[in-house]
């Protein structure tokens, strides 16, 4: 425990020297005039960003094996308060995900919100991969860039389409994978039989909930939707050049940024120097992009606050949640 701390007090320092190193290159009085011009459209952005939350939450309502079900309030204080420590340690989803059933743990069984939680974040992190392909597949069709730009964007691309073509292979197959490796290793057999019926779980999903597919689908699109928006938005505000293109290109990149980077707190820095170097390639100035970074992280900094003051009124922590073991048990009635 020791060293995550010390990793993630490191992190966070590194974060915060590139982040100082931005705003000097770029100027002050510039990023501070380009904030101040957002004004209250700030609370807009802020209000997209709970929308968002708010949209994971219905589709871990809708993974809920019946008769277990979830309130909406329920749901989104937990998302709020999985994303609030996702953002602020250095263990990001580890972490995050496990508070989100620790939070609604008085209010749902333990085994059915674990579930519905590893299903949905399965349905996320595929539409997030094709958000991801889909914007670099843009990108590299519309804009000349550079060699290694470009290298980045194909590598992109190749690996969504290898991470569908697996899910698509893991669906057809339904290997144990990871209940096999626990069974390979003797101190964690005992973890096997849970796993191999929570894995089950997940693979039958979707041939067993074929009603609730629409709106999980709609759910997570919406979410991604709503992040081109508060784009566009801050764009506008910002008198930027703006479009829906662009917007997407952005967001797109964000979610790259946002993989890729999950485990430095807040994204500090990487976010903001992220974007600024994404506005030049796009044809924008590097300011534009690094106060597009800004006003984001001024949302990811509310709603994490919002999280924390959460988890001390239902006492949590941002530590890593105490979840006991799952049972087999626990796991069949999910």
């Amino acid at each position: 425990m020791r060293r995550v701390k010390a990793t993630g007090v490191l992190m966070t320092l590194g974060g915060l020297v590139l982040l100082v190193v931005v705003v000097a290159r770029v100027g002050v009085l510039e990023i501070a005039a380009d904030v101040r011009q957002v004004g209250w459209g700030l609370i807009a952005i802020i209000a997209m960003g709970g929308l968002r939350f708010l949209l994971r939450a219905l589709a871990w309502r809708l993974c809920l094996e019946p008769p277990h079900t979830l309130s909406v309030a329920d749901a989104f204080a937990a998302v709020i308060c999985g994303d609030a420590i996702g953002n602020l340690t250095p263990l990001g989803p580890l972490v995050g995900e496990p508070a989100k059933a620790a939070f609604v743990r008085r209010r749902v069984a333990l085994g059915p919100a674990v579930t519905a939680l590893a299903i949905e974040n399965v349905l996320y992190t595929l539409s997030a991969a094709a958000m991801i392909a889909a914007g670099m597949i843009a990108l590299l069709a519309r804009f000349q860039l550079d060699p290694a730009i470009r290298g980045i964007g194909e590598l992109a691309v190749g690996g969504t389409i290898g991470l569908f073509a697996a899910a698509l292979w893991l669906l057809w197959r339904q290997p144990a994978l990871i209940s096999r490796a626990l069974g390979a290793a003797p101190r964690l057999r005992g973890q096997a039989d849970r796993m191999r019926a929570l894995e089950a779980q997940i693979y039958t999903f979707a041939s067993r909930h074929t009603r609730a597919l629409p709106a999980l689908a709609a759910a997570e699109i919406g979410f991604h939707a709503l992040g081109v928006a508060e784009v566009y938005l801050t764009l506008w505000l910002l008198n930027a050049p703006a479009s829906l293109l662009t917007a997407f290109l952005f967001e797109s990149a964000n979610r790259l940024i946002t993989v890729v980077f999950k485990f430095v707190p807040l994204r500090l820095g990487v976010d903001e120097a992220g974007t600024a170097a994404f506005a030049r390639i796009v044809g924008l100035a590097a300011k534009t992009g690094l106060s597009v970074g800004i006003v984001r992280k001024v949302r990811v900094i509310f709603w994490a606050a919002a999280g924390a003051l959460l988890l001390v009124r239902e006492g949590l922590s941002l530590r890593t949640p105490p979840l006991p073991p799952l049972t087999e048990d626990q796991i069949e009635r999910g």
